[in-house]
């Protein structure tokens, strides 16, 4: 009963709970005896509230039973980011620093997870300040990939993507900046949005007007993840950037002709270094595009610019957001994490103005670029899974990477393009681990990017993964 309640798709949990066909409390058993079967190996979950999450899944059954209104998403079990505040609910960012605080507050997002009757089980486990896309940390350890647990499932949002690819919640909240909805997503086989920026509104936030980091959702499949987005988006009036509108066109189905659709394929985006077995298992996806009746070119946009803007502006959000625990507690914080606020203090004003006006240009590069292509696809990353004890890789089939982030430069240059993307699950590598493509849309298309996302991603991947576990 447990693999055939939560390997369901979202839209039909959510037929079932609506139908009461099955109960929130039943849902959440399933969910649970997943967890404890899986999660000790994998460590995706790292915080629990057993005790909140049965009592929300027995009022939401109370009020289905008694006729009230309730959403339809009421009662799917999910488990948040360790990175976003939940009021009564430990919230360490990964770190020794933060290891005891409970906030007294939720966020926007958990806010509206709420609302609508979602069951808010525990906290996924990500890397320390979510930097790098390797889930690691002091506190809980690694988090494993389900297709091989040698290998490491991505980041930041590592432990969202795992417990949603394994059954463990019906889908899962992430957050982006360099590519941490994409690349774990990418690593276990499922789908990560990332969206155009202020679509899924963020408070509070240090910096209202920042658009480097993103929220967005991660879920089995396209349509999965629209469903969660169909709450995540919408119009907040604490916010100063957004382009919202109507939330609950993610819920429509995605089915879409695709004939006569030009798609643009980059596969090296600009001549980066990609493994051959990368390269390989997209090379053979194309197929699946070109099997919609689209028609694929190779072209891409000049987007080398966004290595030099990206780390100057990536430097400076990180020193307004790290400032306080390098200044008081930096013999606490890894090595990385110290690099990332003296990257910062060491920029000057005519970097970071530099930076700014690269920042522009890459916008209106891709959005150019977009009047002829409808879609561009290209690696999500430019390695497969990695060994989990090394902390991030170094070279790429020879090619030295000067900096921690350098094999990311796939995901962070569509990043400071600041247009939606997403990772569809196309292909394996020899060794049968997932390999994703990266579709970028025009800017504020999200739900465009996720029709051709659900016409072209592997259906059975998570079953696959299931199987594997």
């Amino acid at each position: 009963m447990t693999d055939d309640v939560i390997f369901q798709s979202v839209r039909e949990l959510s037929r079932q709970l609506v139908t009461k066909r099955i109960s929130s409390v039943e849902l959440l058993d399933a969910s649970f005896a997943q967890i404890d079967r899986l999660n000790p190996s994998l460590n995706a979950i790292v915080t629990f509230d057993r005790e909140g999450a049965y009592a929300n899944a027995r009022a939401v059954d109370e009020r289905r039973v008694s006729g009230k209104p309730t959403s339809p998403l009421a009662g799917l079990p999910i488990a948040i980011k360790d990175m976003e505040p939940v009021r009564g609910m430990r919230t360490t960012l990964g770190s020794p620093i933060y290891k005891d605080w409970i906030p007294d507050f939720d966020t926007m997002m958990v806010e509206r997870f709420r609302a609508h009757g979602l069951t808010i089980l525990g906290k996924t486990n990500t890397p320390e300040f979510a930097l790098g896309s390797q889930t690691f940390n002091t506190l809980f350890g690694a988090t494993k990939n389900p297709w091989d647990d040698s290998k490491t499932c991505g980041g930041s949002s590592g432990g969202a993507a795992v417990a949603a690819a394994t059954g463990m919640i019906a889908f899962a909240d992430g957050s982006d900046m360099g590519g941490s909805l994409r690349n774990p997503a990418n690593f276990c086989g499922i789908v990560g949005l990332r969206p155009s920026p202020g679509r899924v509104p963020a408070y509070p936030v240090a910096n209202q007007w920042g658009t480097l980091g993103v929220h967005g959702p991660i879920g089995r499949t396209a349509e999965d993840a629209a469903w969660l987005l169909s709450i995540q988006a919408g119009d907040d009036p604490r916010i100063t950037l957004g382009c919202c509108g109507d939330p609950g066109v993610y819920r429509e189905p995605l089915e879409r002709d695709f004939k006569g659709v030009r798609i643009a394929y980059a596969p090296t985006l600009g001549g980066l270094p990609v493994e051959k077995q990368v390269r390989d298992a997209l090379d053979q996806s194309i197929k699946r595009f070109e099997a919609l009746g689209a028609i694929v070119e190779e072209a891409e946009p000049d987007l080398a610019m966004a290595d030099n803007a990206f780390q100057v502006l990536r430097g400076l959000h990180l020193l307004g957001t790290l400032s306080e625990p390098y200044k008081h507690h930096k013999h606490l914080m890894k090595d990385t994490a110290v690099w990332n606020v003296e990257q910062g203090l060491a920029l000057t004003a005519a970097q970071i103005s530099e930076a700014q006006l690269q920042h522009s240009k890459l916008f209106e590069r891709m959005q150019r670029f977009l009047t002829k292509y409808e879609y561009l696809i290209c690696p999500v990353n430019q390695v497969a899974p990695f060994d989990i004890n090394t902390p991030y890789p170094m070279q790429i089939d020879g090619v030295q990477l000067d900096t921690y982030l350098d094999w990311m430069k796939s995901a962070f240059r569509i990043t400071m393009t600041s247009h939606p993307a997403a990772s569809a699950p196309v292909a394996f590598t020899a060794s049968g681990l997932p390999v994703g493509m990266q579709i970028v849309g025009r800017y504020g298309c999200e739900r465009e990017v996720l029709q051709l996302v659900h016409a072209v991603e592997l259906p059975l991947a998570h079953r696959i993964a299931r199987g594997m576990l």
